[in-house]
């Protein structure tokens, strides 16, 4: 999912400072209340939600797309700095608080990478400069390169997202990232978090991957639909990170000679980041 408002007025910029969006408990699939009732995300955290297929994590972050105000399955409501956000705040795509990298994502507009992202530049009150360094962000998440005069209808799945993680850091006004599931989405996933986090905004990645999981301040635990339990990633925990991204780095690398036809005939780590790994587990 991606919001594209095209007509000739610039998108109003977030009109006041988001700090905080609050998360209120509602209801799982049993009926029962959710054990985790209040969740409080500042600006610039990043939360991860995990759990088992089919416990609930997209349909949390479906809560937060829309500002849910008891009015969805789980009867959820969402708090923007402490308060409830009006309904043209909820519905005026030019007050969009929300931006959403879902797993398939897929153009249907005519027209090429830069004409596309000058539009959505003017559309967002920024300089046609920036547009360059969207496509260079992207490259660097992607390893089939974009080019500015590329149809989008021609782009694959890779680099539609690697674009969009790109555009969404750069030009999107949106305060809010959800992003669902992006180690399936053939990019560069660890390079595309670090490039989203380092703009101040609140994001909230579903994930069933470690590296990304442990990337997080904190995580929210889905079961049966329901908020189960907020884990706050620890010290050890972040050192396991850095070391099984030791090993995910090597996998991209394999994962690239493959996509380019080379034989991969041997595969070892290097001593010392067999005994980092060893020390973790």
């Amino acid at each position: 999912m991606y919001n594209f408002v095209n007509n000739n007025e610039p998108i109003t910029k977030i009109y006041f400072m988001i700090e905080s969006i609050t998360i209120i408990g509602g209801y799982g699939k049993t009926g029962e209340q959710e054990p985790l009732q209040t969740i409080k995300i500042n600006k610039g955290e990043i939360i991860g939600i995990v759990g088992p297929t089919g416990s609930g994590k997209s349909s949390l972050i479906g809560d937060i797309e829309q500002m849910a105000q008891y009015d969805t399955y789980s009867k959820r409501s969402i708090l923007i700095n402490g308060l409830k956000p009006s309904y043209e705040e909820r519905t005026n795509p030019k007050k969009k608080m929300v931006a959403e990298l879902s797993q398939n994502m897929n153009f249907l507009a005519d027209m090429t990478v830069v004409e596309f992202l000058k539009k959505h530049a003017k559309c967002r009150g920024k300089n046609e400069d920036c547009v360059n360094t969207v496509i260079e962000h992207a490259n660097r998440l992607t390893g089939e390169p974009i080019h500015k005069d590329h149809q989008l209808t021609i782009l694959s799945g890779g680099q539609s997202r690697a674009l969009m993680v790109a555009d969404v850091a750069i030009i999107s006004n949106s305060p809010i990232v959800l992003i669902d599931e992006i180690e399936n989405a053939g990019i560069k996933k660890h390079e595309a978090l670090e490039l989203l986090s380092g703009h101040g905004k609140i994001i909230l990645v579903v994930t069933h991957d470690p590296v990304l999981a442990l990337m997080t301040e904190r995580r929210i635990v889905m079961q049966d639909g329901s908020m189960q339990k907020l884990l706050t990633t620890t010290a050890k925990e972040k050192m396991v990170s850095k070391n099984i991204n030791l090993l995910d780095r090597r996998i991209m690398k394999l994962r690239e000679m493959v996509r380019y036809g080379e034989l991969i005939e041997e595969f070892s780590l290097d001593f010392d980041e067999e005994v980092l790994l060893k020390k973790a587990i």
